[in-house]
């Protein structure tokens, strides 16, 4: 059995969403408590990758990253950067579409904290950055915790975007997803069984961690 799959998938997803925290944790502040016209047009562009098809989201950023189109043109003349067929290119890809996995959960967490919170760290002269670190993150850590989770089994699980941007080049783009749908192509059930089992299982274990991890959080407070 070829483990290659197997590691660059829970590669992405370790650096997805690591990735994700420092980008998506501004963002659900700024969200939470940003007043500015636009604020539902973002929170539409946040969500879009939960109800858009994956082949859908794949083939528009397929498109923007080609040589052809203006961004794809602009990465590749002047940094001389290349997203498609990458594993550079599948963090991008990743982080797009999980990104209202870690958004909306610290986001509603961060709206129902009482606004007193805030107010009185702003009275004592605290910067929103000190705020949002010191003050409001440690009162949620069962949502961000959770956020972190889903980010990372849902960046595991995920097939056609990646398909669409890596395409299945061994040892760099090829994932276990990817992986799974070609053994059951060649009527190789055995080594799809395996692959699926190993994701089904970590995920499972993952999502049960987590669970009880924040049933005791909750019997302590």
């Amino acid at each position: 059995m070829d483990w290659s799959p197997v590691l660059i998938t829970f590669k992405l997803a370790l650096i997805t969403t690591l990735a994700l925290f420092v980008v998506g944790v501004p963002l659900a502040y700024w969200l939470s408590y940003g007043r500015f016209k636009m604020k539902p047009a973002v929170e539409a562009l946040v969500t879009m990758p939960l109800v858009l098809p994956p082949s859908v989201l794949g083939f528009y950023l397929l498109v923007a990253f080609g040589p052809k189109y203006f961004l794809g043109n602009f990465l590749n003349e002047y940094l001389n950067i290349n997203l498609l067929f990458t594993f550079e290119g599948l963090i991008v890809a990743s982080m797009i579409y999980s990104l209202p996995f870690m958004v909306q959960p610290i986001q509603s967490a961060l709206e129902n904290l009482p606004k007193s919170l805030k107010e009185s760290a702003t009275l004592f002269g605290k910067s929103n950055f000190t705020t949002l670190i010191k003050v409001l993150l440690p009162n949620i850590k069962a949502s961000v915790l959770t956020s972190l989770v889903l980010t990372f089994t849902h960046t595991v699980g995920e097939f056609g975007v990646v398909l669409m941007i890596g395409g299945s080049i061994p040892g760099e783009t090829k994932l276990a997803s990817i992986a799974i749908y070609e053994e059951v192509e060649a009527m190789n059930y055995g080594a799809a069984h395996t692959y699926s089992f190993i994701l089904f299982a970590i995920s499972f274990t993952i999502l049960l961690l987590v669970y009880s991890l924040n049933k005791k959080a909750i019997k302590v407070i």
